[in-house]
């Protein structure tokens, strides 16, 4: 166990030019603390730190290989954590989606000239599993049939079908790619953390008839809701994605949470709320600006390009979503974000 965190270890140090937060935090002296360590789930500082020891060129570098990790390597994930997120205490409020009925915001662009369409999603552990690196075949197995007798109870416009991977014929292969549904496994960060282990088992795509409601079942975390649509209404698309997590909660799905740290991912830039509400823009005149991300930074939010992050822009096109993830609620994330399009004004003014 210590010996194959020992070579792991040995690679990132080998690497004088590393600037992952792992390489920065995984100090001598927190690995030999924790080097003999291990979860309830089996899992090991090894499997923590394998994929950035071995992509050197990570940004982050560290995984959890399961929610009790970041319990017994708290010396080195919180540290990770408090790096990422620029926060200096770790005491992420209770989840607080808002009153739904009482929403401030609506439509976002009513004239519809600038947002091409709205996204919200959150991602989801199971609390009685591990994460990738430790879990076997038949969790895998056992995880996606409690996900998916979950899924079968929704109702109204969340009520649709799951599309398991496995034995997916290429007609919905075809189908599901133009619609930029499906996952794949290219990430070659992700694959060295363990993230393709027992590929495509276990994997699968749910949504809903009006194609608005989005589940990806066991792709990076166990669970990732999505809801979007075309257009500028941010209230629809949250609401919709609220009702969701409420209604998959009450038919017994149970998620994984730490005190201080919110809901917990595979990824530790992800949890706390989870939350990225996202939508795409046209920008032509202000992202040509220079201080188009001083401007980002002022309100808390990142633009990257359509086709997620380190993508360029297409035609003036941006994604634009909330930075912030820990130490605020679900509700102050979406407001935080909805404040950040003032871009839209701001284009104007520009004469966009």
């Amino acid at each position: 166990m210590a010996e194959a965190a020992q070579k792991l270890y040995d690679l990132l140090k080998a690497d004088a030019n590393c600037k992952s937060l792992l390489a920065k935090n995984l100090t001598q002296e927190r690995f030999d603390l924790l080097k003999d360590k291990t979860t309830k789930f089996g899992g090991t500082l090894a499997d923590c730190i394998r994929s950035g020891c071995e992509n050197t060129d990570s940004g982050v570098g560290v995984y959890a290989s399961d929610p009790d990790a970041y319990t017994v390597f708290a010396p080195l994930l919180d540290a990770v954590i408090k790096d990422y997120h620029k926060v200096s205490e770790l005491n992420h409020p209770n989840p607080d989606f808002g009153d739904v009925d009482k929403l401030d915001f609506g439509d976002l662009d009513p004239e519809g000239n600038l947002i091409v369409s709205t996204r919200v999603r959150v991602g989801r552990s199971h609390d009685s599993y591990g994460f990738p690196p430790v879990l076997k075949l038949e969790d895998r197995v056992e995880m996606e049939k409690k996900t998916v007798e979950a899924l079968n109870k929704l109702e109204g416009e969340l009520k649709g079908t799951y599309y398991p991977l496995t034995g997916m014929t290429k007609e919905t292969q075809k189908q599901l790619t133009d619609d930029h549904f499906l996952f794949n496994d290219s990430d070659r960060f992700l694959r060295a953390a363990g993230g393709y282990n027992d590929w495509p088992t276990g994997r699968g795509i749910f949504f809903n008839d009006n194609k608005t409601f989005l589940v990806w079942v066991n792709e990076e975390d166990h669970l990732r809701f999505i809801s979007m649509q075309k257009g500028g209404n941010l209230k629809e698309v949250y609401v919709r994605l609220v009702k969701a997590i409420k209604a998959l909660e009450s038919s017994g799905l149970s998620f994984a949470k730490r005190e201080g740290l919110g809901y917990l991912t595979f990824c530790p830039s992800n949890l706390g709320t989870t939350l990225r509400a996202s939508v795409h823009i046209k920008i032509p005149k202000l992202s040509q600006t220079p201080d188009f991300k001083a401007f980002c930074d002022k309100y808390n939010i990142q633009a990257r390009g359509i086709h997620g992050e380190h993508t360029e822009s297409v035609g003036g096109v941006y994604d634009i979503s909330n930075k912030r993830r820990l130490g605020l609620t679900e509700i102050q994330a979406i407001q935080e974000m909805r404040r950040g399009v003032p871009v839209i004004a701001e284009e104007k003014k520009l004469g966009g």
